[in-house]
């Protein structure tokens, strides 16, 4: 008995035939049977970073001190607006855009003039390259002692010992850290993040169409023109994603100033405020409301690189 296309029901899954007369399946389930192995991963990024966030955005919103445990309730949005209004949380908002715009364009600057080298033919040229990203594999908090007190160090410093080796023993040991406590913690960040603006950088310049390039050349323009009316131009991406990404991770440091400062000396931003504000003054509220505002500022940059990185990406595949 055969059915009618009449009488096929409705929400039945569109299947079709080959060449052979056997029935395929519909395109939709294919594309599940693809997607179901990731489920597991899925629930498994869920449950480890976004249960974790949403416990913290609940707990800003409540009057949580360790010290009055019995004064514990729902707050509203008064842990927001003791963030904002807070002297000490702006200063570290301050002290945290301050450090980030620091270290982020003297890294442009300082990778850029590296990459200009490093993208020239010489002998040794990947030895160099590996030597120059070395920086960035160090592990911060290593990075952040090795500054401390391999180099800043008044007494057994690098930095003075080579003050006493070029003026004498009569040579000034100052000490670093408290005659500049914000130098000194940018100077250590630049440090590492200088080799990731380089190789972001190095990329671009390898990217360029050298066809044009030499045929600008034998027009006779010169190497600045070609600077900056073609290279220039064609790293502006590459330029602003390496801004975006190094500002994303430069924001939420924490270890620097832990390891160099202790966040004195007018030094704490705001990573550090939060440790303090959780551990030592124990409000759990405040802390939280803290990090949420932390959260959605780097959300907000993250945002911008991604696009950033997907508009770099669709011009390469052209």
């Amino acid at each position: 008995m055969t059915t009618s296309a009449a009488e096929t029901p409705l929400d039945a899954p569109e299947t079709s035939e080959d060449d052979d007369g056997r029935t395929t399946q519909p395109a939709g389930s294919g594309k599940w049977a693809r997607r179901l192995p990731l489920l597991p991963a899925l629930v498994f990024v869920i449950v480890l970073t976004q249960l974790p966030f949403l416990g913290t955005i609940i707990v800003s919103f409540m009057n949580w001190n360790a010290y009055y445990p019995d004064e514990r309730g729902f707050a509203g949005v008064d842990n927001f607006a003791r963030v904002f209004t807070d002297t000490n949380a702006r200063s570290a908002v301050f002290v945290t855009i301050l450090l980030t715009v620091s270290v982020v364009l003297v890294s442009l600057v300082l990778g850029l003039l590296i990459a200009l080298l490093l993208d020239r033919r010489f002998r040794g040229r990947g030895v160099v390259r590996t030597l120059m990203i070395t920086p960035f594999l160090v592990v911060p908090v290593a990075a952040a002692l090795l500054w401390k007190h391999a180099l800043y160090n008044p007494e057994y410093g690098l930095l003075n010992g080579m003050l006493t080796w070029v003026f004498g023993d009569d040579a000034p040991q100052p000490d670093w850290i408290s005659n500049n406590p914000l130098i000194a913690i940018v100077a250590a960040l630049v440090w590492q993040w200088t080799p990731f603006m380089m190789l972001i950088l190095l990329a671009g310049l390898q990217s360029r169409p050298m066809d044009v390039v030499e045929a600008a050349r034998i027009d006779g323009a010169s190497a600045w023109q070609i600077f900056t009316h073609m290279t220039l131009p064609h790293l502006r991406q590459y330029i602003e994603l390496s801004a975006l990404l190094g500002a994303i991770y430069v924001v939420q440091n924490f270890d620097h100033v832990f390891t160099i400062t202790s966040g004195g000396l007018g030094t704490a931003n705001l990573p550090y405020f939060i440790y303090q504000t959780f551990y030592t003054a124990q409000d759990y509220g405040r802390a939280s409301a803290a990090g949420v505002v932390v959260v959605i500022g780097t959300i907000i940059i993250a945002t911008l690189a991604l696009r950033t990185a997907f508009t770099l990406f669709k011009e390469e595949s052209r």
